[in-house]
């Protein structure tokens, strides 16, 4: 039975993709600094999940995550680099303790939790998908840090497909408006709501939910993907793809 690791799991796009990989028959263990949210997403999603409450931007921290997924369930066979946070601010009034703290959420704990999982993974013959966004192609006003991160995630990705290889494929997924309303955990869940325009936004007609990115990670993972690796899958429901013009 795969054992996956995936990073900020306790709610949105990661719970998603625990839900998704536990129904395909996944042992998981989600890290999350979130202790809450990682207690209620063990108890929605039952048997075969374990938490533990880690802060991605320590090392040791890390080290410890993935000491207790190999303790757990005597293997680790997929790591998911899914940790994000953003900070919305001018970059002249970005501080560099805020710049920081978003360049090691998003990516440096990715490099760590790929460093001291390799040898599991290439052992295991596994994979790591690591989550990036739209915004590392295309950005809104005041996301520097964040749209640095994920761009980052991106040369991450295609740089361990090339020092892990062949024996761990490495890809990565830029999500696009993936609504996570109701993927909270219960003090802050509410149902999804859309107006037409949002909608109109994207040719298929709708806004992503987590279930669109976790069933990516799930093919990734698998053998059905065995030549796949150093990619980048923007999914996105087409919206970076329309045009948009302004009378």
């Amino acid at each position: 039975m795969p054992v996956a690791l995936i990073s900020g799991g306790a709610q949105g796009i990661g719970k998603g993709i625990a839900k998704v990989l536990l129904e395909h028959d996944y042992q998981v263990l989600i890290c999350d600094l979130d202790e809450e949210a990682g207690q209620e997403t063990v108890e929605e999603l039952g048997e075969g999940l374990e938490f533990i409450q880690a802060d991605v931007c320590r090392e040791e921290d890390v080290k410890r995550v993935i000491s207790k997924t190999v303790s757990s369930f005597g293997e680790l066979s997929a790591l998911v680099n899914n940790t994000g946070m953003g900070i919305s601010k001018a970059v002249t009034e970005l501080s560099l303790s805020e710049w920081n703290k978003v360049i090691n959420t998003n990516l440096t704990s990715a490099f760590l939790f790929s460093k001291y999982s390799a040898a599991y993974l290439k052992k295991a013959r596994g994979g790591i998908v690591n989550i990036a966004s739209t915004r590392a192609l295309m950005s809104e006003a005041n996301t520097e840090a964040y749209a640095a991160s994920k761009g980052g995630i991106l040369a991450l990705t295609h740089a361990l497909a090339i020092s892990l290889g062949p024996d761990v494929r490495v890809n990565a997924i830029s999500p696009g408006w993936i609504d996570v309303s109701d993927w909270q955990k219960s003090v802050n869940r509410k149902p999804p709501h859309h107006s037409e325009a949002d909608k109109a936004q994207h040719p298929v007609g709708r806004v992503g939910g987590p279930e669109d990115i976790a069933e990516m990670v799930y093919y990734l993972l698998s053998d059905k993907a065995g030549f796949i690796s150093g990619q980048n899958f923007v999914i996105d429901g087409g919206m970076t793809k329309k045009m948009i013009y302004i009378d």
